[in-house]
């Protein structure tokens, strides 16, 4: 790759400014965010390759399962290569993704699409969500909920943007959506990897003994396993709080995927005066809750702590699944409502949960850390969509339609945020063997964040 892409060539120059890092990280995570509109696309792809509800959700599935796996993968790849090349990867990929795609939609090979979008695309989503998580981190010790929200919040969305973009775009390239995916895709992905190329040229590293203003200067941590700031991915892998948070995040993660993926459709189902353009304008609402979720929640949890704030997140998401099982349908507004909180929580829990990994293994390997607690995101996004577009094809199959389509999976949902409700309580901070010794900048925090 070329040597501007290195680390080295990233390191930030005196007098920079660490308020520069949270737009460039969100130039590549609006990008990105792309990915949760696309039920956008479900029923135009549908139509084009005719075939099933279930078939056309595997393409989503794919991508969320590549974005963990290469997450959890690339993560220490993206520690030793540093945010500028990760974004230059990701951005590559991503691009890529829409021109396979964009082949296979027009040559019919569904195959194409799961490699291109799926695959190749989901690849682009795992290295660039991880890109910047522990750079902003670096360059906010002293709010890192606040400074992961801000970068995460794009993620969540960059469906605003795409959802009345894309039907725009359907809209002004043909006679019919399905016929204007191919020009749709291709826009889409220039659109995008022009953005994330500006977001690579802008990020910058923090030089050695950096800190805030006031605050003092991080020193490098010594090569072992069990460092002055924090464990290693590797320590940190085995340990119980490590795998208690996977199952928090796989349980928030499979709720909210599977309203997220299917909204534009269920809207739809759910209410027959609602017609497509109404259902893209759903799914920009609740891009905007995912979005507003993941800033204002894990800034709140930087007060709050980690802890409770997950509390918040999985025991009322329980109270708000119960309530649009049983009285979705009275109204179009307590729809939207309930459904815009469900992924404010969803989107909170993404920005949250890596200031709770620092909090309990530190930051010398948070960004690693990180990757390998998203194939809770992997797993999440198969067993969301797959509840959802299964149950809701057998009910297809036995006459029903509307609402119907949805109660038994809403109810499912329930029991899976009480389960990742039930692991968050079992969480504790580290034992005194294990836990991170205090930093240079001062005594460990973590078992008040935790609490």
């Amino acid at each position: 790759m070329p040597s501007f892409l290195d680390r080295e060539r990233s390191v930030a120059p005196p007098g920079y400014s660490r308020w520069l890092i949270p737009p460039a990280a969100l130039a590549v995570h609006l990008s990105i965010g792309q990915v949760y509109a696309f039920s956008v696309f479900k029923t135009p792809l549908v139509e084009r390759f005719d075939t099933s509800l279930t078939a056309i959700g595997v393409v989503f599935s794919i991508a969320i399962v590549m974005l963990g796996l290469s997450a959890a993968f690339g993560g220490k790849w993206v520690e030793r290569n540093g945010p500028r090349k990760a974004m230059f990867v990701s951005g590559v990929c991503w691009a890529g993704g829409f021109l396979v795609g964009s082949l296979g939609v027009a040559t019919g090979q569904l195959w194409l699409l799961y490699l291109g979008y799926g695959f190749l695309g989901g690849i682009g989503l795992g290295i660039g969500y991880i890109s910047p998580v522990s750079t902003l981190i670096k360059w906010f010790p002293d709010r890192p909920g606040m400074a992961t929200g801000l970068a995460i919040m794009g993620f969540g969305g960059g469906a605003l943007i795409a959802s009345p973009l894309s039907s725009a775009l359907l809209d002004r390239y043909a006679a019919t959506p399905s016929e204007a995916i191919v020009p749709t895709f291709l826009t889409l992905g220039a659109v995008y990897f022009t953005a994330m190329m500006l977001g690579a040229a802008t990020v910058r590293v923090p030089p050695p003994g950096w800190t805030p203003e006031g605050g003092a200067p991080a020193q490098a941590p010594p090569a072992r396993e069990q460092v002055q700031d924090g464990l290693s991915v590797e320590a940190a892998f085995r340990t119980r709080q490590f795998w208690l948070l996977w199952i928090v995040l796989f349980c928030n993660v499979t709720a909210g995927i599977g309203i997220l993926e299917q909204a534009a459709p269920m809207v739809q189902d759910f209410f027959t005066g609602v017609g497509p353009a109404e259902a893209a304008g759903y799914v920009g609402v609740l891009s905007l809750c995912n979005m507003l979720g993941r800033f204002v929640w894990s800034s709140t949890s930087d007060a709050l702590g980690r802890k409770r704030t997950y509390i918040g997140y999985l025991g009322l998401g329980c109270v708000l699944y119960l309530v649009i099982a049983v009285a979705g349908t009275s109204s179009v507004a307590l729809f939207v409502a309930v459904t815009g909180v469900i992924l404010s929580f969803y989107g909170g829990g993404f920005s949250t949960i890596p200031a709770y990994l620092k909090d309990l293994f530190g930051s010398f390997n948070v960004g690693a850390v990180h990757g390998r607690i998203l194939t809770a995101w992997s797993c999440a996004g198969i067993a969301g969509p797959l509840i959802v577009n299964v149950v809701a094809d057998s009910q297809l199959a036995a006459g029903r339609s509307g609402a119907d389509l949805y109660t038994a999976s809403l109810y499912l949902m329930v029991a899976v945020m009480a389960v990742g409700f039930t692991a968050n309580m079992l969480v504790r901070p580290l034992s005194a063997s294990a836990a991170p010794a205090p930093g240079p900048a001062g005594p460990d925090r973590s078992r008040e964040a935790v609490s």
